[in-house]
C-alpha cells in the first residue's frame, strides 16, 4: 500500500499552506517536495510546530482552518511520538475507569507502521460530520449513536450487491473499532441482548462460544470487528483478484487499535479544551 499518495488525495489547499509554513518553505517547494519524496509527509505530520498551529490556540482551535484529515494526522502521529517514550498508559478498565498499564510495546509496534497511522486517521476522518465534531457528541454517547445500530447495519449489508459487499463489511469492521476505541464507557453502558450478538457474530464468520453471547461488550465487538475485517479482505479477494491487505493487519492487531483509540479519544478527543468533540448542531 502506498499510502503517502492517498495524503494528496485528502489534504485541501488549506492544509498544504500550514504545513508549508511549519515547514518553513513556500507551497509550491513543499507540493513539489511530496511528489519527490512522498515520505516527508510522515515526518511534516509529526511535527510539534504543526500540532501548536492546529491546536496551540485553546480560545480558537478552528482558527488555523486545517481539515478534520489534517487535525487527526497531527494527532494520531503526536500520540505516536509520546508512546515512544512512555513507560505506561492509561488504560480503559471499564465505563469511567482508567487504570495504568505498563505493556506499550504492542500500541508503538502498531504505530511504527506508517501504512497503520495512515488507517487510524482516514479511519477517523470518516466519522466526522461536518465541522471538528465526531458522529455522537460527548463522551457517554448522547447524539446520534442510531447511525451505528449494528444489527440494521448487517441488515443493510446482507442485501448489498456482491460488488458491494466487501465495502459493506469494512464498515461494520470500522463501526465496531470506534464504538470500542472511541466511546467504550457508551458501548459497555448499553449492553446487546444475546439474539443480537448471534446475529453479528454469524455475520463476522466468528465461532459463536458462550464468551460471545455473554462476555464484555469491548471483548465482543473486538471479535467480530476483526472478523469483519477479514472478511471485507476476502470478499474482495474473491470479486477481483485481491482485497486491502491493510485491513486484515489491523484485524490482527485490532485490540492494539483499539488501545491506540482509547489513548487518542482521553487524552485529546475529550481530555482537553482542545479536544475535537465539540457540538456540532
Amino acid at each position: 500500500m502506498n499510502y503517502h499518495l492517498h495524503y494528496l488525495e485528502h489534504l485541501t489547499q488549506r492544509d498544504i499552506e500550514l504545513l508549508a509554513l511549519t515547514a518553513g518553505m513556500e507551497c509550491s517547494t513543499l507540493k513539489q517536495r511530496m511528489l519527490e519524496r512522498p515520505n516527508v509527509i510522515d515526518d511534516l505530520l509529526a511535527s510539534l510546530p504543526l500540532f501548536e498551529v492546529i491546536f496551540g490556540q485553546c480560545d480558537d482551535p478552528l482558527d488555523p482552518g486545517a481539515s478534520t484529515f489534517l487535525a487527526f494526522g497531527a494527532l494520531v502521529n503526536r500520540s505516536a511520538g509520546d508512546l515512544r517514550n512512555a513507560s505506561h498508559v492509561a488504560e480503559w478498565s471499564g465505563p469511567g475507569k482508567r487504570l495504568p498499564i505498563f505493556d506499550v510495546d504492542p500500541l508503538r509496534e502498531f504505530l511504527e507502521d506508517g501504512a497503520r497511522r495512515y488507517f487510524l486517521i482516514e479511519f477517523l476522518n470518516s466519522f466526522t460530520s461536518g465541522g471538528w465534531g465526531l458522529a455522537g457528541r460527548t463522551r457517554s454517547g448522547h447524539g446520534r449513536f442510531g447511525e451505528f445500530i449494528l444489527g440494521d447495519l448487517v441488515r443493510v449489508v446482507d442485501h448489498l450487491p456482491p460488488s458491494e459487499r466487501a465495502g459493506g463489511y469494512r464498515r461494520l469492521g470500522d463501526v465496531s473499532l470506534f464504538l470500542s476505541g472511541v466511546f467504550p464507557d457508551h458501548t459497555t453502558s448499553h449492553p446487546l441482548p444475546a439474539e443480537q450478538r448471534e446475529l453479528l457474530t454469524r455475520s463476522a464468520g466468528a465461532a459463536l462460544s458462550e464468551s460471545l453471547v455473554t462476555g464484555d461488550e469491548v471483548d465482543f465487538l473486538e471479535a467480530v470487528g476483526a472478523g469483519w475485517y477479514r472478511r471485507a479482505v476476502d470478499t474482495a479477494s474473491a470479486a477481483v483478484g485481491s482485497g486491502p491487505l491493510i485491513l486484515r493487519g489491523v484485524a490482527d492487531r485490532f485490540t492494539q487499535a483499539r488501545r491506540i483509540l482509547n489513548y487518542v479519544s482521553d487524552r485529546f478527543l475529550f481530555g482537553s479544551k482542545q479536544g475535537l468533540m465539540r457540538p456540532t448542531g
